[in-house]
């Protein structure tokens, strides 16, 4: 990535956003010294401190710090400005799983037994270390160019001091359509075989290209996960049928374990465990980015950028299925894509005040920072008021790509609003030749 009008954080350049969530955003890095592209990931201070997310975010480092193996996203430092907390991540550039499911459909036996052993591989290997994730699920689940799998966002996660007596879990948490029949009911489970039923709900979608438990809302789907009502399509394989039924058992006691998933013959076919070395690691660093007025003991300046981001050549392939916009709805799962992208010829200044005008009508607060939008609705949807992030990249001094990512709420709002955006933006997006000439005979034929 070019470095013009990139915001300098110590020795990384930040580049474009990755991801974002409600107390965190990811942005795609370069170590400036190294040339190594990194993914780091930004928390407002004031925002942790103020709903005391202090403790959580401390657990998510502690955490990542913990796990150091091939398939899992790795942690390399931890440092703060006065204002936020940095965790720089390694950067895996091959999307989720999640998309590559949505695209394809059904994957191959064989290519969904190559993700399920590296799956099974890390969860076992979490587990040593006393870490549960909790919230397995394919969005979860990354693959870097090599198409290796790697397991991200242990924000939800369980470290050896939050288990009871008891030895059992009490926090419900996790994905509705991937968590185990004992966490719904809430009286206490076994962290390590909540975490197998949703790796053997993973392996279902992988091999059929949809869920196995759902429902019209959640009391329908909890009676279906509660008696693991599901059936296996006719191309399963029987030994895949058989060991999908073991994992998917509703009672945790006679649930398989990862060391029978490990000796079962189906998995066993063509495996092959990483070779890593374990390494003592200590987090006596984590404390230290806070102290006790709240203030971060290795301060970094962040300098910010004057001028929109630069995309080349390399960002610009790397983001191109996005520029797409009829892949903004997926049929195959009845998916809906969280972000779209669409280029430009117009300045990065009109670009903006196009879209603040388009929202006006939609009953959108709007608030701009350099060349972003954040847009915020003034309803309640149907999970909360819908929030949308928007950022411009410079490709060439005459072209722009516009990204535009739902930040909260529910993605079918997002959809329904970016229909709507884009009626008010038809006059700056750019359209190849093709696309002009294709539209221009259907009005004629219209």
């Amino acid at each position: 990535m070019e470095s013009v009008g990139r915001t300098r954080l110590g020795k990384y350049e930040l580049g474009r956003t990755l991801g974002e969530g409600t107390f965190a955003k990811v942005k795609f890095a370069k170590d400036v010294e190294t040339g190594e592209s990194v993914a780091i990931k930004i928390f407002d201070k004031d925002k942790i401190l103020r709903h005391k997310m202090v403790g959580q975010i401390k657990h998510e480092i502690s955490t990542m710090k913990l796990i150091r193996h091939p398939n899992v996203i790795r942690i390399y430092e931890v440092i703060a400005s006065k204002t936020k907390i940095y965790l720089v991540l390694e950067f895996v550039d091959g999307g989720e799983l999640f998309d590559k499911i949505a695209r394809r459909g059904k994957l191959k036996e064989e290519e969904a037994r190559k993700y399920f052993q590296q799956l099974i591989n890390a969860v076992d290997y979490c587990h040593s270390r006393g870490v549960f994730h909790r919230d397995l699920k394919p969005e979860n689940l990354l693959l870097d160019t090599n198409g290796v799998l790697k397991i991200s966002d242990f924000g939800l996660s369980a470290l050896p001091q939050q288990v009871h007596e008891n030895g059992l879990l009490y926090t419900t948490c996790g994905t509705p359509n991937y968590v185990a029949p004992e966490v719904i009911r809430d009286k206490g489970y076994d962290g390590a075989k909540a975490d197998i039923w949703s790796c053997g709900v993973i392996l279902f979608i992988l091999m059929a290209g949809y869920l196995p438990f759902e429902g019209s809302n959640l009391m329908s789907l909890y009676k279906k996960i509660f008696k693991a009502d599901f059936s296996c399509p006719n191309w399963f394989s029987t030994s895949a049928k058989k060991l999908i039924k073991r994992i998917l058992d509703t009672n945790p006691q006679t649930r398989i374990t990862i060391s029978q998933i490990i000796e079962n013959e189906w998995f066993k076919k063509g495996y092959q465990p990483p070779q890593f070395e374990t390494t003592e690691v200590s987090l006596d660093d984590v404390d230290a980015i806070f102290n006790e007025s709240g203030e971060a003991t290795n301060i970094v300046v962040e300098r910010r950028e004057e001028r929109p981001v630069v995309m080349n050549a390399f960002d610009l392939i790397s983001t191109s299925q996005g520029l797409d916009l009829g892949i903004l709805f997926e049929k195959q799962l009845g998916l809906v894509k969280r972000e779209t992208r669409f280029t430009s010829k117009h300045p990065a200044n009109e670009i903006l005040f196009k879209i603040e005008e388009a929202c006006k009508p939609m009953d959108f607060d709007v608030k701009k920072q350099n060349y972003k939008l954040k847009l915020q609705g003034e309803k309640s949807g149907r999970k909360g008021h819908l929030a949308i992030a928007t950022e411009v990249f410079e490709v060439a001094p005459l072209l722009h790509v516009v990204e535009i990512r739902k930040a909260k709420g529910d993605t079918l709002e997002f959809h329904k609003f970016f229909k709507n955006l884009s009626m008010g933006l038809k006059d700056i997006m750019w359209k190849s030749q093709e696309e002009t000439s294709g539209s221009d005979k259907a009005r004629r034929e219209g």
